[in-house]
This record gives structure tokens, sequence and C-alpha cells, in this order.
């Protein structure tokens, strides 16, 4: 496996692992913003076979890197935390101080997931995901093991 960077890919196999992997759309709305996943800067893991097995998105403001997404198509192999250590050393270099990033409440594979890599909860919007619904309407009501998706919730680990 060799993590690269998005822009090493045509743009129309990015979209085309968005639109397979998301159900139809690259957009992702949460409440820092409305973005098109297959348009940011982000790394992309790919196999020998030159399939694209993970994907991270991210954006810069400032010292702060914003994980928008990170997908893997195969679990438990250390295909997402290849990608967060590439994000997160490639804005420690860049100047950042802070990384952060959104999920819903009904993701507990992915707050697990970020807290044993150091990451915290430090906000928790209720009822956003009601208000990103009103941009994208295909986002769920309820996750696949029956839990009510309406809350986001803001993760932060500090660089040294």
């Amino acid at each position: 496996m060799n993590i690269i960077p998005i822009h090493l890919l045509d743009r129309s196999t990015v979209q085309q692992f968005f639109t397979i992997h998301w159900g139809g759309s690259p957009q992702m709305v949460v409440s820092t913003g409305v973005y098109d996943c297959s348009e940011l800067d982000g790394f992309a893991a790919i196999q020998d076979s030159g399939e694209i097995v993970g994907l991270i998105t991210y954006i810069f403001k400032a010292e702060e890197c914003e994980i928008i997404s990170l997908d893997s198509v195969i679990e438990n192999q250390g295909v997402g935390s290849a990608l967060l250590q590439q994000v997160e050393a490639f804005a420690a270099q860049h100047g950042c101080v802070t990384i952060r990033l959104i999920t819903t409440n009904d993701n507990l594979h992915a707050l697990r997931f970020y807290q044993k890599r150091g990451y915290q909860i430090v906000k928790v919007f209720p009822n956003a995901v009601e208000k990103a619904r009103q941009i994208k309407p295909s986002i769920p009501l309820v996750s696949s093991d029956g839990i009510p998706i309406r809350d986001e919730l803001l993760l932060i680990k500090q660089l040294l």
C-alpha cells in the first residue's frame, strides 16, 4: 500500500470513489461548511493493483487543519491510521498546531478510532444534523444500528 497526495490522481477517479462509497454524492455537509470532498486536498491509500482503498481530505484554516473525510475500504488493516498519520505530519510541517474534525453522534466506530489516537471530544452541536439535512436530504435519520443521527461532535488533537 502506498500513500499519495490526491492531486496525483484523476479527479474523476476520486469522485467515483466517493460516489460508490457514499451512495451517490461526494458532498459533505457539516456545521463548518458544505464541501465537495472530490475537490479537496488530501491523501489516498493505493494498493499495488492501483485500487484506492482509502481517502482522507482536509482543509487548512490558519494554524488549524480540519479533517473533512476519512474513508477506508479495508477495516482493521491500518489504512485509516496511515492516512491520519500522513495528514497529521503534513499539517505539522505546514505550521498547524491543532487538528479538528466533526463526526456524528451515531458514528461510534469513528469516535473509538479517533479517541484511541489522541483526539478529544470538546464540543457537541445538538441537532446539527437536522440543519445539514436541509442541504443534503439523503442523510439518514437513523444509523444502521438504530441510533438516531442528530448531533455533531467536535474532536480536537493538539500537535506537538
